[in-house]
């Protein structure tokens, strides 16, 4: 058979795309299979459904992944990019040096110098190379083989590479921050404070000598229960977007290399390494594939492709997820790394995977699908030995490109060892609990609030449940988190996790304010014992009600609960502990710690319920955090990164489960690009507080709006910029959808934020955009969000800018960005429901 060229492959079934709006694309396999019959996938271009749908009385399952057949496989590698930086707007940036941060981005940062210097250094590193040593750079060494979760080994000049967990903190060693969850983050909606826990998570993985930090995770929680939901951002890719791109340049700005996970469609952990999440092109690009785009934007050095299969098809075996949108869309720079034993094939390579983690075909079975058999396959021809030297070339260059070549600290971690005192050689702490109580309070929203809060030296206080008190056996009872909390709870569980080195709970932050507000304390920690619970409220002038919900990674099960959660409610009989002291006090007030949403219908509107404080997951200084709020020493400004329903029926999409140990699941994103919030204004349900919701001690007026064209730079691509005013698509090339045209400053809406109120606070205001009902976007899609400060009686300017690309929808017939026909209006407000000024974008 004749030799296959797999980017121009790829190229010609981009062009197959636009020729029908349903068609077979070749895939890649999760085995090498020796069939010399070309498998392929129905891929739907449709706009938000799926051909496969399912029942109440049939589970669906696939009837098996696509395989690609041996043969051989040229390969020309993607050139590096080349358009000129163009200061201010697109300069020159080296990823330790980032633009500063603003809570209104105007600089699109261009990486490609800093880039082709990493390649070119790297090109040079392994021209001497023999294939062996370059299979080796691709190939880890497996699992417990070295000190971190991941290791390379040393080859040549290259020392190999550490790669380590976690997305909030630096994973299985000592003296290292916990640092609030990826959900907290995003409950902040504010870039300063994304970007800085970034850049302290960045410095403490350096200072640890970590290479590769597995972070961030920036799955969509398209599935309120979903076990993993709590690492990332949240249920819209725009918040998503934009909190990866800051914790990226964080991240790297510290000197690590940082992760965009995991890569894509990996949304619920029930059977996820035999699930298929079929899912359509327009709604995978606008959607899943967004907030990995604005990572490459950011200058990410590696992507990890995940455990499911997309399409029929194993994400670290997909070619066009991998390769043509990745590596050819995007213009993706840096390495494609698997997930821990997610490699399916040696033919992945082909796919467009570049090194496999740890190594093991299974953890710990001393095989694998690269090393030996990657060395056969190149040099009997199957791979060519170009796409060899760009796997090798490309996992070097992300350790050029943060100058870990230029004295970078030895590794200090014992990942499998943890009594080695190599874990306590460094303490990377530094001054990071100042940043994480900010961020734990900063992320906290308040729900409800009838004049109990702020807290105002009350002459009595009793805390009542479990999650008000520190673990009974400490902050790290569980190996990664995973077992039923019994104190407060600042984490999930699974490798997402990271050691406390210690753990502040309520119990002991609402002690040390009560010492200098002389006020009684008291508590009650038994979750069981309802009758107590109520008794000891009973005449007390303040009665704070904790509860809780965990989840975690799926191969640690707590209470039932595989990963993702089996329904929707407080831990430990919360419901019925809040109605048991709202029974007795006319004064409760509810702290919630939780991984996602909960139904809390049953006592939301009880009368004697007068605060709710959605705290989610603070880290170490959680209950420090939470006091903040109480009290009002920080007003509270966080917003909802999701929808809380008042039933799970409400939500679009619900957890698959089931199936025989042998099916893979179907898993049908049938909702398309009505996720979350856009779900429940499409169908005109009401939620029980909204995406985008959040509540202050003071209250803001907005006024004054205006929108302006921004005039192109006079060296931009202005003929890509006519066609796309006359309604043209982005062209079919590398880069197409990080173009610097589309992303540059469009227009920029501007209006005043007012505080009405008595005490200083910050709000956020957000900006939705209204497409043509036509096109068929949801009604409101959250494109821009900003943040002020504003003292009593002021008025602070804001401004949101927007790009062409804000305003495009992904067309599955042109494979590319257009301007939908028609008028597009936007709205600015304090939630996705509560629109304070409206407009429309210019024509």
């Amino acid at each position: 058979m004749a030799p296959r060229s797999l980017s121009f492959g790829l190229l010609l079934m981009s062009y197959a795309v636009a020729l029908n709006s349903l068609v077979t694309v070749p895939t890649v396999s999760a085995s090498a299979s020796s069939s010399s019959t070309v498998v392929t996938s129905s891929i739907s271009t449709s706009t938000s459904t799926s051909s496969v749908t399912t029942s109440a009385s049939y589970l669906a399952t696939e009837t098996g992944p696509l395989t690609l057949p041996i043969s051989q496989y040229s390969f020309t590698p993607f050139p590096t990019p080349t358009l000129a930086p163009e200061p201010p707007i697109f300069p020159a940036t080296d990823p330790l040096y980032p633009p500063p941060v603003s809570a209104d981005p105007t600089v699109v940062p261009d990486f490609a110098p800093a880039w082709a210097a990493a390649y070119a250094k790297a090109t040079s590193m392994i021209s001497n190379f023999t294939i062996e040593q370059k299979v080796n750079i691709t190939t880890g060494i497996g699992w417990t083989n070295g000190l971190c979760v991941g290791n390379t080994a040393p080859v040549g000049n290259f020392p190999g590479l550490c790669l380590q967990d976690s997305p909030l903190g630096v994973r299985d060693t000592d003296l290292v921050t916990s640092f609030p969850a990826g959900i907290t983050t995003a409950s902040t909606w504010n870039r300063a404070l994304m970007r800085a826990r970034g850049l302290a998570i960045g410095q403490e993985n350096r200072m640890k000598g970590i290479n590769v930090a597995l972070g961030p995770m920036m799955n969509m929680g398209r599935i309120a229960q979903g076990g993993r939901n709590w690492e990332g951002f949240g249920a819209d890719p725009f918040l998503s977007g934009e909190a990866a791109y800051e914790t990226i340049l964080g991240l790297q700005s510290g000197g690590v290399q940082a992760t965009a996970k995991h890569y894509i469609n990996n949304e619920q952990e029930w059977k996820r390494t035999q699930e298929s999440s079929n899912v359509d092109d327009r709604t995978e690009h606008e959607i899943y594939a967004h907030p990995f785009m604005r990572a490459v934007m950011a200058g990410v050095s590696s992507v990890m492709c995940s455990y499911n299969l997309i399409n029929d098809t194993y994400a670290c075996n997909n070619n066009k997820t991998l390769t043509d949108i990745m590596k050819r869309e995007f213009g993706f720079q840096g390495f494609i790394q698997s997930d821990w034993s997610a490699t399916m094939g040696t033919l992945s390579a082909v796919a467009g995977l570049d090194l496999t983690m740890p190594g093991d075909i299974t953890l710990g079975s001393g095989t694998t699908y690269f090393g030996q058999n990657l060395t056969d396959f190149v040099m009997n021809g199957t791979i060519s030995t170009q796409r060899l030297d760009d796997m090798a070339t490309r996992i070097i260059a992300g350790w050029y490109f943060l100058h870990q070549d230029e004295g970078y600290p030895n590794v200090s971690v014992s990942s499998f060892d943890l009594y080695n005192p190599l874990n306590q050689e460094v303490n990377a702490q530094s001054d990071h609990y100042l940043i994480v109580r900010e961020i734990g309070a900063a992320g906290t929203v308040l729900l409800k609030n009838e004049g109990a809060l702020p807290l105002d030296k009350p002459k009595s206080i009793v805390l009542v449940g479990s999650d008000a008190a520190p673990p009974v056996s400490g902050p790290n009872e569980y190996t990664d988190q995973g077992g039923d909390p019994s104190g407060i709870l600042a984490m999930g569980w699974g490798s997402g996790t990271d050691n406390f080195t210690y753990l502040i709970s309520p119990y002991e932050a609402i002690q040390a304010r009560a010492r200098v507000d002389q006020t009684s304390v008291f508590w009650n920690f038994d979750d069981w014992d309802l009758a107590s619970a109520g008794n000891s409220v009973i005449g007390m002038e303040v009665a704070i009600v904790f509860v809780n919900s965990d989840s975690g990674e799926g191969y640690i099960t707590v209470d039932g609960n595989a990963g993702d959660r089996q329904n929707l409610t407080a831990w430990h009989q919360g419901d019925q502990l809040i109605l048991a002291v709202a029974a007795q006090n006319n004064n409760t007030i509810v702290v919630t710690n939780s991984v996602g949403p909960l139904i809390i219908e049953p006592w939301v509107d009880h009368p004697n319920v007068t605060a709710i404080v959605w705290a989610n997951l603070g880290g170490n200084e959680a209950g420090n955090a939470i006091t903040d709020i109480l009290y009002g020493a920080w007003n509270p400004s966080g917003k909802l990164p999701y929808t809380i329903a008042k039933s799970p029926a409400d939500y679009p999409a619900q957890l698959v489960t089931g199936g025989t140990a042998a099916d893979i699941l179907s898993i049908n994103y049938t909702e398309g690009l009505f996720i979350d919030y856009r779900w429940f204004d499409a169908q005109n349900i009401t939620p029980r507080y909204e995406f985008g919701f959040g509540l202050s001690y003071t209250t803001f007026e907005y006024s004054n709006l205006t929108i302006t064209t921004i005039d192109p730079a006079d060296s931009a691509q202005m003929d890509l910029i006519q066609n796309w005013e006359d309604g043209g698509a982005t062209p079919i090339a590398e880069g197409s959808t990080t173009a610097l045209w589309l992303h540059m400053p469009a227009y920029q809406v501007t209006f005043n934020v007012q505080n009405t109120g008595a005490l200083y606070g910050g709000e956020i205001p957000q900006l939705y955009i209204h497409h043509p009902p036509s096109v068929g976007e949801p009604p409101s899609v959250l494109k821009g969000f900003t943040n002020v400060e504003v003292s009593p009686g002021q008025t602070a300017f804001a401004s949101i800018t927007l790009s062409r690309y804000d305003l495009s929808i992904w067309d599955v017939v042109r494979q590319g960005w257009a301007k939908p026909e028609g008028t597009i209006t936007f709205s600015v407000g304090a939630s996705s429901r509560d629109f304070r000024l409206n407009g429309t974008i210019p024509s």
